[in-house]
Parts: structure tokens; sequence; C-alpha cells
């Protein structure tokens, strides 16, 4: 199987540990980890990817994406490889609850795949790995 799961987690570790409890290397998927801290380097991927990304703002829409996905994404290498968004959000927020995920989707051309609140739930765990682990059994080797 080819693919890669990239990801983006605040000090608070949400979505963190929600890709760790999909456990995606257990599926031949690897995980990448945007680092949180621009003294920490950079992320580059060379191999086509599914972005989970959590949304920051408190509503505020024009803040949802979080500046280190935005650096991540100006890369246009990083960018050429992205295949589809997972955001996480609080409903809490309205109308822009998990609304990084449209965002990047609607700028990178890709379909938004899911969303969940916060850290998920045990439905949204299984939801989101058996679609990942399908969409890249599906992808061209």
């Amino acid at each position: 199987m080819t693919g890669t799961i990239v990801y983006f987690s605040s000090a608070s570790r949400n979505t963190e540990r929600f890709v760790e409890r999909c456990d995606f290397p257990s599926r031949g998927i690897d995980v990448r980890r945007i680092p949180l801290a621009p003294a920490d380097g950079a992320l580059h991927v060379d191999a086509p990817y599914i972005l989970i990304v959590p949304t920051y703002g408190g509503g505020d829409a024009r803040k949802a994406v979080p500046p280190q996905v935005k650096r991540f994404l100006n890369d246009p290498a990083n960018r050429s490889w992205i295949r589809g968004v997972i955001a996480s959000g609080n409903t809490n927020f309205g109308e822009a609850y998990a609304a990084a995920g449209p965002i990047i989707a609607d700028k990178c051309h890709v379909p938004l795949m899911y969303r969940f609140e916060l850290m998920g739930t045990a439905r949204d765990v299984a939801t989101v790995t058996d679609g990942v682990t399908r969409f890249f059994g599906a992808l061209p080797h």
C-alpha cells in the first residue's frame, strides 16, 4: 500500500491523539507530523497524502487554517501530493465548525473527506481508518 497521513496537531494534542487511535502504521500507511515550531524544520513530502488538520480561530473562518499548515502547503512540492483533507473542529464554533477542511480542500482542489469533533469518537476513528485504508488501497502503486 502506498500513502501517507500528514497531520498537524497543536500543543493540545487532540489531532495527534486521534491519528494515534487510527493506528495507520499497522495498515501500511506512513504518518508524518507537520512541526509545531518553525525551529523544528520544514516537513517535505514526496508521496500521495491525506492531510488531517485541526481548525483554529475560535469561530473566525479567516483564521481557521493553522499557520504551520499554511507554510507546509505553500511549498509547491508538498501541495502537489495532497489527495484529500480530514478536518477536526468544535461544534461550538457554529458555521465555522471544522472550517479549515473546506478552505484547504477548495484551495488545493481536493475532496473534504471527513470532519470530526475535537479528538473524535470511536465511530469517527473507525470511519476514518477504514476510509483512508480503502482510499490508499485503490491508488495505483
